[in-house]
């Protein structure tokens, strides 16, 4: 047996690790044979020295063979177990649409998803907005409501890739986590511990990203999808703009708002409604449900239009312990804030520029976010029509609107948001929203 000092000593000095030492070190980060600090310098010395594909591929299995691997063959499902994962961004509730709308269109889709921390909004954050809503089902409910409904949006249980968890946190304070190596090997140990036959990536860049540089994120995408193939789960994935809001709210009950608009046949903001129907198509056709993208786009359409894919989604929540009537009155289940107004620009002009992270951090500085783990969330609070680059600003205009608890929040979060919105005297030219495929 190697000992983990050694396997640290091997990395730091830049050599390769095979499968077998790789996996003898992630049993001891899950068994705790490995201690915290040769789990750091394993980290740091990733991060410096960087990995090569088969190391990364290795690292992906075994974390996610660290904990229990979901298996739905026994079920004798119908189509393709999928999924999507997306990196983060400020009003990002792709998640909340395109769920039940691969359902409507044959797929299953156990997505388990994260919280929000940071600036970015979690997607199980703005699902437990929804009174009742259980976040971690058991794995017989899991089963049950996704061969049912179709799709379950739900948080990792502790037994899905606890090596991951371990290292995440390890990662979170010794200032590795920007690692590509160990994001790839975290985002996809847990997307393999779901038991996939395919994956499509929402890899976002862009002032609200994490990733802020297309270059970075572009690396990332990269990273994901050959590392996928590599251990044998079909992935694609498309790099998507994040200089602005997504949608027009920003804020858990809010954005359950937006997409439950939607899904009941409402007008989306283009954007929105573009990332979401082409990382559908996208995946639709990666996993064989649609001949190619544009044919999976279509599917995606006529699941929105025919009403399918809010019927999955009704199903799904019930069944999960939600409202049945949430779709119809979601207003008598969603939180409402008390303090509701307008911001308005200090001159009249167009959106030139948005700093979407401090839109963010205006939500978190609500409520509606967390600055450590354990925080509690206020669901009610965040912004709605939030406006867009080259919208029109003045005193019949305005920015946004704020949801807040307090006069007083409500005359911070506005200050927040004037600062983060930059008005020229012209429109600017938007970039390209889907900026690559990978």
């Amino acid at each position: 047996m190697v000992l983990p000092q050694e396997i640290v000593r091997a990395k730091r000095d830049g050599r390769t690790l095979d499968d077998a030492t790789i996996r003898a070190f992630v049993r001891g980060i899950t068994d705790g044979s490995v201690t915290e600090s040769q789990a750091s310098a394993f980290a740091m010395a990733v991060f410096f020295q960087g990995m090569s594909l088969d190391e990364r591929v290795s690292l992906t299995l075994a974390m996610r063979d660290s904990g229990r691997v979901m298996e739905w063959r026994s079920l004798g499902l119908s189509g393709p177990v999928i999924d999507k994962h997306s990196t983060g961004g400020v009003g990002d509730k792709v998640s909340l649409i395109l769920a039940p709308i691969l359902a409507a269109c044959g797929g299953f889709v156990p997505m388990v998803s994260g919280r929000g921390l940071g600036h970015t909004g979690g997607t199980l954050d703005k699902f437990e907005a929804i009174p009742g809503y259980q976040a971690k089902p058991d794995s017989e409910l899991l089963r049950r409501v996704v061969k049912e409904a179709g799709c379950a949006v739900i948080g990792a249980t502790d037994d899905i890739a606890p090596a991951d968890r371990r290292l995440y946190a390890i990662r979170d304070v010794t200032a590795t986590v920007e690692s590509l190596d160990l994001i790839t090997a975290s985002i996809l140990s847990k997307k393999l511990a779901a038991g996939l036959d395919a994956l499509v990536m929402d890899v976002k860049f862009g002032s609200g990203a994490f990733m802020q540089r297309f270059e970075d994120a572009e690396a990332l995408a990269d990273s994901i999808v050959t590392v996928a193939e590599g251990a044998g789960l079909p992935a694609v994935a498309l790099l998507t703009d994040m200089n602005e809001v997504l949608g027009h709210s920003a804020g858990n009950s809010l954005e359950m708002r937006e997409c439950l608009a939607i899904l009941r046949g409402g007008p989306a903001e283009p954007r929105l409604c573009e990332v979401t129907v082409a990382l559908a198509g996208e995946l639709l056709a990666r996993c064989g449900l649609a001949s190619g993208a544009a044919a999976g786009r279509a599917m995606a359409d006529r699941a929105v239009g025919s009403g399918a894919a809010a019927e999955r989604f009704a199903r799904m929540v019930h069944a999960l312990g939600g409202p049945s009537d949430l779709l119809d009155r979601p207003d008598a289940h969603l939180e409402i804030a008390p303090v509701v107004r307008p911001v308005f620009a200090e001159r009249t002009g167009w959106v030139a520029a948005v700093d979407t992270r401090a839109v963010g951090m205006a939500v978190v500085a609500l409520g509606g976010g967390r600055t450590k783990v354990t925080d509690a969330i206020d669901f009610a609070v965040g912004f709605d029509a939030v406006a867009g680059l080259g919208a029109e600003a003045g005193p019949d205009r305005p920015l946004a609107f704020v949801h807040a608890r307090t006069e007083a929040q409500a005359d911070e979060a506005a200050e927040r948001v004037r600062r983060a919105f930059i008005i020229g005297d012209t429109a600017p030219v938007r970039g390209p929203l889907i900026a690559k495929r990978v």
